[in-house]
């Protein structure tokens, strides 16, 4: 089974003034394609600064990180940006839904960046498969919380991205309305295949994956297997 993601040795610190923050101390981990992963620890703990990193978003001060078979090391921003849009999609904990574009717009808005001449009926299948038939031409401020999550789950897979990248995407719904949103996601990533990085506080969530990685101050505390793959 080969490798999609590998961290090696990872570091990160932010300077303010004569002060030196650590939030990340040596992390290695790698993640099998396919696998379904989980980052787990305490406010504070680097979870969404590691999740920045993998996703190629920030630059570590030490160590690499190789996504796809590509060492990020060696990419200037443009170059990361190209493998993102190619490879990653991403899930927030608050939508991060574009407020002036209906819930159809917003999941084709990738597609369409590839140029890809079937967007309007991959969005319309995959708005019916989180039950948003009704919701095509409706606009963010009009949906729930739940809507707008499910919105961002459809934009998300609408690329069929390798590696899928959510961040805390229950954080902002209430319990009825995100175990309804992790069942989709988990159903989307199954029919998909896609590798699936979460980074949560809910260790309920943690454990519906094949792996959790856990971080306290910036280091890895335990990397342990839930579910054989």
């Amino acid at each position: 089974m080969s490798k999609i993601l590998n961290v090696s040795h990872l570091g990160k610190t932010y300077t303010s003034g004569s002060k030196k923050l650590t939030v990340l101390d040596d992390v290695s981990f790698d993640i099998n394609e396919g696998e379904t992963f989980a980052i787990v620890g305490p406010s504070g703990s680097g979870k969404t600064t590691l999740l920045g990193l993998c996703a190629g978003l920030d630059r570590p001060n030490t160590g690499s990180v190789e996504l796809c078979g590509t060492n990020m090391s060696d990419m200037n921003e443009d170059q990361r940006a190209l493998l993102r849009n190619k490879e990653v999609g991403f899930i927030f904990q608050n939508f991060q839904l574009l407020p002036t574009l209906t819930a159809l717009e917003n999941v084709i808005v990738p597609l369409e960046l590839q140029g890809n001449k079937s967007a309007a009926k991959t969005g319309m299948d995959l708005l019916d498969k989180v039950g948003l038939q009704d919701r095509f031409h409706h606009y963010p401020s009009q949906l729930s919380g739940g809507e707008q999550q499910r919105v961002a789950l459809a934009r998300a897979f609408s690329s069929r991205p390798s590696i899928l990248f959510a961040d805390e995407p229950t954080g902002n719904l209430d319990e009825e309305t995100g175990d309804k949103v992790v069942k989709l996601l988990f159903d989307l990533n199954k029919e998909a295949g896609t590798t699936l990085v979460i980074v949560t506080h809910d260790m309920e969530l943690a454990r519906k994956t094949q792996r959790i990685l856990k971080l306290k101050g910036g280091k890895v505390v335990t990397n342990e297997i839930v579910t054989a793959p």
